[in-house]
């Protein structure tokens, strides 16, 4: 009898809390939710940002014709360029002390929008909406798909050596191609490469979103997905634009 209550205890922990996220989940579904929205709260305003800074600088033409016309102009855009990586570093140290973390996410936030609004700048209205309605669709399937994954037991931390290698390979075709460009063919490839990657790594970021971040690391979470959406619609822009050429 007392065998058998404990064979149906470690049954009970082995299928988890009620409406647990995946199987084996022992802590609170509703902390871990609360946690997933805070998230995707603060994923939101990013982007908001980023559609906002990168509107003013394509509409507002003065602004992007200043950066690439002027060597002043030029030297604000290599320091912008740079600056997100920079704010990486106090990021991650500070990314638990309130409210400088929020105050060093919006300045990486904007930085990097600056970079976005560049890029989209000098490309055509179609493109940047064809892109962005990529990404969409591309971010709300592959975080639906996670989510359900996980519920069915899947676990994808396996996949974080194969992106980081596939991003080291793609550091290298770009670097390769800035200094002998292969034309649009490679640009084409180059950015369906990095679509795919980024892809991966929405799959990746969301399955640690669910699983394994710690309830006080929502800034690190939120720079992680946000990075993993930009770039992915960075790679998509780089794709069409080559296409369209």
């Amino acid at each position: 009898m007392f065998g058998f209550q404990r064979m149906e205890k470690e049954t009970d922990i082995e299928s988890g809390q009620p409406g647990a996220l995946y199987p084996g989940m022992v802590e609170s579904p509703d902390l871990r939710w609360a946690f997933i929205r805070k998230i995707y709260a603060i994923l939101t305003v990013q982007l908001a940002l980023t559609a906002a800074v990168a509107a003013l600088v394509v509409t507002v033409r003065p602004i992007s014709h200043f950066f690439v016309s002027s060597n002043g102009g030029l030297a604000l855009y290599i320091v912008l360029l740079i600056l997100p990586f920079f704010i990486l570093c106090p990021l991650y140290y500070y990314h638990q002390k309130h409210p400088v973390n929020f105050i060093l996410l919006g300045l990486f936030t904007v930085s990097i929008s600056f970079a976005v609004g560049m890029s989209c700048a000098f490309t055509s209205g179609k493109i940047i909406l064809e892109a962005a309605i990529l990404t969409t669709a591309v971010v709300v399937g592959l975080t639906l798909y996670t989510f359900w994954a996980a519920k069915r037991g899947q676990d994808f931390n396996f996949l974080g050596p194969f992106l980081f290698a596939a991003v080291i390979v793609l550091l290298v075709f770009g670097l390769i191609q800035m200094i002998f460009p292969l034309g649009k063919i490679s640009v084409m490839i180059y950015g369906g490469l990095g679509a795919l990657v980024f892809s991966g790594y929405i799959i990746y970021d969301t399955d640690n979103l669910i699983k394994r971040h710690t309830y006080d690391e929502y800034i690190w979470a939120a720079v992680s997905l946000y990075l993993d959406i930009i770039n992915l619609f960075l790679q998509l822009l780089t794709l069409l634009r080559a296409a369209d050429s």
